[in-house]
């Protein structure tokens, strides 16, 4: 299994941001976490890839995930 280009888009005060993160450790995915409440050129980045300004939204490789959806992520990660 080749590695994905995993990142994830989050603040530190959101719980499905949290929740994702902990998912992803659990599965033993590397991942780059940029926190958009304190690195303002990561939220437009987030904004600009899913047209969302909620968090977390999560990449892998090419493909954007809005929100925590444990479903779409296992997919994307198999």
């Amino acid at each position: 299994m080749t590695a994905k280009n995993v990142t994830v888009y989050s603040t530190p005060t959101c719980p499905y941001c949290v929740r994702a993160k902990e998912y992803l450790t659990k599965r033993g995915v590397v991942y780059k976490d940029l926190n958009v409440a304190v690195n303002q050129e990561a939220a437009q980045e987030m904004v600009q890839k899913s047209g969302q300004m909620s968090v977390p939204v999560i990449v892998v490789d090419d493909k954007v995930v809005v929100g925590f959806d444990q479903r779409a992520l296992e997919k994307l990660l198999s």
